[in-house]
């Protein structure tokens, strides 16, 4: 479409910036983990991981439950669920989320392979303020 033109609501072009951002590395996260563990495997572990994150971030509800119907790789209602809020409220939603997935990932397979495989994404370390358990143990 030559000459459209993205018409964002004042306040919304920040958090759409993070939107884009956290897709993109989403998309690296599953370019380094499907060799790995399959992209149904990357799947069924970012819908954990927002299931996880839904915790500090309810209104991630609507993305989990997109998640399930979401082809693998595909990070469409998580851009939307972060596109419609405000920048610091969606940056501190992709935070969390990346924090819940080393920490997944730390259970899983240890800090040590999680480093080397997640080596090229660029995840927050945690805090311990800010760290998503998993409760359904």
């Amino acid at each position: 479409m030559t000459g459209a033109r993205i018409v964002t609501l004042p306040g919304r072009a920040d958090a759409m910036q993070v939107a884009d951002a956290a897709v993109a590395t989403w998309g690296q996260v599953h370019a380094a983990l499907a060799p790995v563990i399959g992209a149904r495997g990357v799947a069924a572990l970012y819908r954990r991981t927002l299931f996880l994150a839904t915790a500090g971030h309810p209104w991630l509800a609507d993305a989990v439950a997109a998640a399930g119907s979401e082809a693998p790789g595909d990070f469409s209602a998580l851009h939307a669920a972060l596109a419609g809020r405000d920048a610091p409220g969606a940056a501190a939603a992709q935070r969390g989320l990346l924090q819940a997935l080393r920490g997944l990932l730390d259970r899983l397979i240890g800090p040590a392979l999680t480093g080397r495989l997640l080596h090229t994404v660029w995840i927050p370390p945690p805090s311990p303020g800010d760290a998503v358990q998993d409760a359904s143990k």
